[in-house]
């Protein structure tokens, strides 16, 4: 990356998380899914920004960094609403989950196990499992609902249809390849040294420091920014 082009990323950066600070006060601060629930008022489709304690900007500015960004909806029909993205992250009432419906979960769950907080479990990697398999699996779904159910996010409305093409999922791999360091000579708001996802399987979830496998070595197109604050200032 050349000097201009690295001046560039990091000021689309900077203007990246003016927006999210304008998200933050529309919706009246960060949640946590551990909090939530689906009687809240939630739009129908949107796109979501996690944070994680501990992770904090070091070249962009001052405040947390974005470590995840995803969205939902987009095959043509789907019927996922934000909400129902959201809980899958969430898993279920008795602490539980499933990592197989969440590539958010599996990406945690594979670290917190590499790490040594728990052990991988020999079904965890298989698709298709029977109930006694998956009451193995039952101790580190539980550590993963309660990981991901402590990280703050944001969310931004974005009520466009399913699709492949739709803003949502612009926005999402354009907001994505921005901040991932994956294919950086010149890394911007890089992981801590202790972040949970350095023990990832993953080598691109390492070197982007985001929890996302897909767009983390894509190039991005800055109009994505605009759209961003075009929705938040249309969003009622």
């Amino acid at each position: 990356m050349t000097e201009s082009s690295s001046q560039s990323r990091i000021e689309d950066i900077k203007k990246f998380y003016d927006i999210l600070a304008c998200i933050e006060d529309h919706v009246k601060g960060c949640r946590t899914l551990a909090e939530c629930n689906g009687g809240m008022n939630w739009p129908k489709r949107g796109v979501y920004f996690f944070f994680e304690p501990g992770e904090q900007r070091c070249c962009s500015g001052e405040g947390a960094r974005v470590v995840r960004v995803g969205t939902h909806a987009i095959t043509n029909k789907s019927n996922t609403t934000l909400w129902i993205r959201l809980r899958q992250h969430r898993g279920n009432a008795s602490g539980g989950g499933d990592h197989r419906c969440s590539v958010f979960r599996k990406l945690i769950g594979d670290a917190l196990a590499k790490s040594g907080d728990c052990q991988l479990p020999e079904s965890w990697n298989i698709k298709k499992i029977e109930a006694a398999e998956r009451k193995m699996e039952l101790e580190l779904e539980k550590r993963v609902s309660s990981y991901i159910g402590k990280m703050p996010f944001l969310w931004l409305c974005v009520p466009d249809e399913p699709s492949p093409n739709s803003m949502r999922a612009c926005i999402e791999r354009n907001a994505i390849a921005l901040l991932s360091n994956a294919e950086e000579t010149d890394v911007i708001d890089e992981a801590s040294e202790s972040w949970l996802g350095n023990n990832s399987e993953w080598p691109l979830v390492q070197a982007s420091g985001l929890w996302n496998r897909d767009y983390v070595d894509n190039d991005y197109n800055p109009q994505f920014l605009c759209d961003m604050n075009e929705l938040l200032q249309n969003w009622k």
